[in-house]
């Protein structure tokens, strides 16, 4: 496979990386990973273990997450040859899945963290693999067809810059697929410790998208059904610390992960509720499409 767009050398290299369809050759040296920078004040390698291990890849609200970015992707991306780019890849779930349903395409990965990219190479040969941060981003302008972008803007910032960089990466007719954690009023414990700046309302979200460039062709959540539960817990956990001296991610995941409910409730969601304009969940949903010719 040909990477359908030129790539810039890195910082200390007199020649642009090339794409071998399993390594990126510079120069002499050969590696999996093309690295242009980090930056790690939102997220971490130690922070995906974490997640990887707490949750895994089949916790039933990623897999919904994973399953409805599918079906977004389905719809936005092109017909015949296409980039999709996949930026907070992280360990790949979402990847693989890209992979199996979108043969055709050329699918990108990339992400801020080191060791993660390292490991998808190993399971994911002949997935380019790309690390930057997208408020640095290195790529030209108008390289990808779709811009996959899950639980990412919450992590950076000065996620409006990240937006626009995510504009100018998409090409005309390009779409932004995104989704983040949902109601500013439930930014609890598990939010720190996952490092995010923020939980998003509609209004913030989609309004930032606008600002960016974007036409928001889609507004949802997912976790409409189990969204009055979660408050509540939220909210609960908020006023008593119920969860003092404990990290919040694992024990939220291992209260969730193996619930039969749980899993009912986001694949009847996914199933029949995917087409619909749901006004509150757990995250948010959006897509943004970048106008023009």
């Amino acid at each position: 496979m040909i990477l359908p767009f030129d790539l810039p050398a890195p910082t200390g290299c007199s020649s642009a990386p090339k794409w071998d369809g399993r390594n990126f050759v510079l120069g002499d040296k050969v590696t999996p990973v093309l690295e242009y920078s980090e930056n790690f004040v939102g997220w971490s390698d130690d922070l995906t273990a974490l997640h990887e291990d707490a949750l895994g890849d089949g916790h039933p609200i990623d897999f919904a997450s994973r399953r409805d970015a599918l079906l977004q992707v389905k719809k936005q991306r092109p017909s015949g040859s296409s980039v999709i780019m996949d930026l907070g890849c992280s360990s790949g779930f979402l990847i693989k899945d890209l992979v199996k349903f979108f043969p055709k395409a050329t699918i990108v990965g990339a992400d801020v963290v080191k060791e993660p990219l390292y490991r998808l190479a190993k399971t994911c040969p002949g997935i380019p693999l790309i690390r930057f941060d997208l408020l640095r981003c290195p790529l030209p302008d108008k390289t990808v067809d779709v811009l996959v972008m899950l639980n990412v803007f919450e992590h950076i910032e000065d996620d409006l810059g990240a937006m626009k960089k995510a504009f100018n990466l998409l090409k005309p007719g390009g779409a932004l697929i995104v989704e983040v954690p949902a109601c500013p009023s439930l930014y609890s414990a598990y939010d720190k410790e996952l490092r995010h700046f923020r939980r998003y309302s509609a209004a913030e979200l989609y309004g930032k998208l606008n600002q960016a460039g974007f036409t928001v062709s889609r507004k949802s959540h997912l976790g409409f059904i189990l969204f009055p539960a979660f408050a509540i817990v939220k909210l609960m956990d908020k006023c008593f610390n119920f969860r003092k001296n404990t990290s919040a991610v694992r024990q939220q995941a291992g209260s969730t992960s193996g619930n039969p409910l749980v899993k009912w409730a986001l694949e009847f969601e996914t199933s029949h509720l995917c087409n619909l304009q749901l006004p509150f969940g757990i995250r948010l949903l959006a897509v943004g499409v970048k106008k023009g010719h």
